[in-house]
């Protein structure tokens, strides 16, 4: 009587297929490749997807692309320092009880050109790059025209609708950069500082953190923003730097005076 073995081969071979080269089939092997492959796939997945959102993140932060730790020239003892202290606040960010303990917030001051933005948005690049932190870069006087502009309500150009979402961004993400901070104003407007101050502090409740840029120097700063804004920034752990190297933008004006020329007799509001 044929045994089952017999009768198996048997269908095998009727069906064209060799027996042998059957049994030396490794079902074990062949589903660890699947296994391997299957896996490769969802690596490959899982980066294309972090990479869209990183992508994404860039695209609504406002940042400027060349504001890079690599486009940085090291080239006075304030921006050695400055970046000394910004990749301390990057390097934190591995630590999530530091993240999640409270709110932080870093004040770039000093004089125009100093490179406070550029260290400012370098720190957001990476950010983004390590932890996909959401950023917001904003000028506060951008901000400000927009919420004055938000009070007309009889504006075709949404512009109320526009305010409340940009203020919703402005309270959730995780760093939230204002530039230009009481640029050319010795005081902000009463009604401004209660906004700005109301902000700091709903940002400081989310632990959410914040980097400040000013021309100010902190006494300044301080008497600009007035004090119910000033004490909300009292509250963050607090990291202040201060630029005072050379401007590292392009001279326009150049130091000697240039020569008139004799031969233009052009004068402004000349009547002919």
């Amino acid at each position: 009587m044929k045994s089952l073995n017999d009768r198996i081969n048997e269908l095998a071979r009727s069906l064209g297929k060799d027996p042998e080269k059957e049994a030396m089939f490794d079902y074990q092997q062949r589903r660890e490749e699947f296994d391997r492959l299957a896996n490769q796939d969802i690596q490959k997945l899982q980066i294309e997807t972090r990479q869209q959102r990183v992508q994404h993140i860039h695209g609504k932060s406002e940042l400027n692309p060349k504001w890079t730790f690599h486009n940085l020239v090291e080239d006075a003892p304030d921006v050695v320092e400055a970046i000394n202290i910004a990749k301390s606040f990057i390097a934190a960010h591995a630590d999530p009880s530091w993240r999640n303990s409270s709110a932080h917030m870093m004040i770039f001051y000093g004089d125009y050109g100093r490179g406070k933005s550029h260290i400012a948005g370098a720190i957001a690049h990476q950010l983004i790059e390590q932890y996909e932190t959401t950023v917001l870069y904003r000028q506060l006087q951008t901000l400000l025209e927009m919420r004055f502009s938000s009070y007309d309500y009889q504006s075709s150009d949404n512009a109320p609708e526009k305010f409340r979402e940009i203020n919703r961004q402005l309270q959730e993400v995780d760093l939230l950069i204002l530039d230009e901070v009481c640029v050319n104003q010795s005081m902000l407007k009463k009604n401004t500082q209660s906004w700005l101050g109301n902000l700091l502090r709903q940002r400081l409740v989310n632990n959410k953190n914040c980097i400040m840029i000013t021309n100010h120097n902190l006494k300044e700063l301080e008497s600009a923003l007035g004090p119910y804004c000033f004490e909300s920034i009292k509250e963050y752990d607090t990291y202040k730097v201060r630029f005072q190297g050379p401007s590292r933008r392009k001279q326009v004006v150049p130091d000697q005076a240039e020569p008139s020329s004799s031969t233009s007799q052009y004068q402004p509001n000349q009547i002919r």
